[in-house]
């Protein structure tokens, strides 16, 4: 730590970690708000399927467009300010979308709402500086466990729903979210990286010095690791009670319940992940990852049992797998932010802003391209086949970028002693 920089008391990092992972899971559960409230919605206004999912997906593109942006500000203004006004600003959104009539407003507070979702960029950035960077795969995997937000409202908000409305679930949800920022406010100090650039009067970084790092094609890969870690494992939460209906006949219920079943782990094992990042080299855990998620989705691709073919995975066999799928897809989620502040410690909110940006194009993307696939093919996995050929690419690029990195790292010693 540089000498400019005041000593850090021993307990800040542990409370910026817990209260920023608190603050990301109550943030997630807003950005969720319309898996549950957008079914009484749609009923209300008898909105088409196509208007459905366009109600639903805009928070997630928008909290995933935002990210960007909101790390570089996190890198300028510092992550506490950024996070507190990012909660108050989708708390706003929120509550303000219990007075939306039609569905154009509905639309325009779902843009507000997808604020909260891009409060992963801010998170990332404030908490990395934190800690030292053997134990940074650690502490963002345990901040991005707060994913477990998504199955807070999945099975709160339909009791609320039922029993007051779903206006009343945004406001107890914006609520929630205005008392975490004020929290989070005042039990939480500034970031070590933005707080020394403070005391030593550091002019501000141009946007271009920002944004310098994402003309390597480094940033990009890292992008293309998330987009199927975290987009996918986004697309397949969203897409799994549909399937299961539409391939083996579940019950919704239970189909939802499979589908929340499978979100959580998928959400907690992301702090192992980053735990295993540091002991094992983030290197080591994204080979496995893409390696296991390979032959899962790769076994997921064969016609199900229940498409009217002889031969086909039983029900049994799926959930197992999907299930081994979402446990190392937690994993790589972990590790592919592991990379970020040990590659660009200085670009940490712009780099991590795109590679979660990326990602979350992702979790809206690819629900989309299951369905134009099922329309296509008429079969329901080949969504399946679509998320082999991404964990191919990404495991190709990887691997040919790494025996890259280690040719020129045994070329640079030889030219030396020439």
């Amino acid at each position: 730590m540089s000498e400019n920089k005041q000593p850090l008391s021993a307990s800040e990092p542990a409370t910026a970690l817990w209260m920023s992972t608190f603050a990301f899971t109550i943030c997630f559960a807003v950005w969720t708000i319309f898996a549950i409230i957008g079914i009484r919605i749609k009923q209300d206004l008898a909105l088409t399927e196509a208007q459905f999912g366009l109600l639903v997906g805009t928070p997630i593109l928008t909290g995933s467009l935002v990210r960007i942006l909101l790390g570089v500000w996190t890198g300028r203004y510092g992550g506490r300010l950024v996070y507190t006004l990012t909660m108050l600003a989708a708390a706003l959104a929120t509550f303000l979308l219990t007075y939306a009539t039609t569905y154009p407003q509905m639309l325009l507070a779902g843009l507000g709402i997808g604020l909260a979702g891009g409060s992963f960029a801010v998170g990332v950035a404030y908490v990395s500086p934190f800690f030292p960077p053997e134990k940074q795969g650690t502490a963002l995997g345990i901040f991005g466990a707060g994913n477990v937000g998504a199955a807070v409202t999945k099975f709160l908000a339909p009791f609320v729903l039922i029993a007051w409305g779903w206006q009343t679930v945004a406001e107890i949800w914006a609520a929630a979210l205005v008392v975490t920022a004020l929290v989070f406010w005042f039990t939480t100090s500034d970031d070590p990286a933005f707080r020394s650039r403070r005391e030593r009067q550091l002019p501000k970084r141009s946007l271009l010095q920002e944004f310098a790092p994402l003309k390597n094609a480094q940033v990009w890969r890292f992008s293309l690791y998330y987009f199927f870690a975290f987009g996918g494992f986004v697309a397949l939460s969203l897409w799994l009670p549909r399937y299961l209906v539409g391939v083996y006949g579940f019950d919704i219920a239970v189909a939802g319940m499979v589908a929340a079943a499978y979100s959580i782990p998928g959400s907690v094992f992301r702090a192992f992940g980053g735990v295993l990042s540091d002991r094992k080299g983030a290197r080591s855990v994204m080979y496995w990852m893409l390696g296991i998620s390979a032959v899962a989705t790769l076994i997921l691709s064969l016609p199900a049992a229940g498409e009217g073919h002889g031969f086909g995975i039983t029900p049994a066999v799926f959930i197992v797998t999907v299930f081994v799928l979402g446990f190392v897809m937690s994993l790589g989620k972990a590790a592919v932010y592991k990379h970020i502040p040990a590659y660009y410690p200085e670009n940490v909110g712009a780099v991590g802003g795109i590679v979660g940006m990326v990602g979350g194009l992702g979790g809206f993307v690819l629900p989309i391209a299951f369905g134009l696939l099922k329309d296509a093919t008429g079969l329901w996995s080949s969504c399946f086949l679509l998320l082999f050929a991404v964990v191919v690419a990404s495991l190709l690029w990887m691997h040919l970028s790494i025996r890259q990195m280690e040719r020129r790292a045994l070329t640079l010693p030889t030219a030396a002693a020439a």
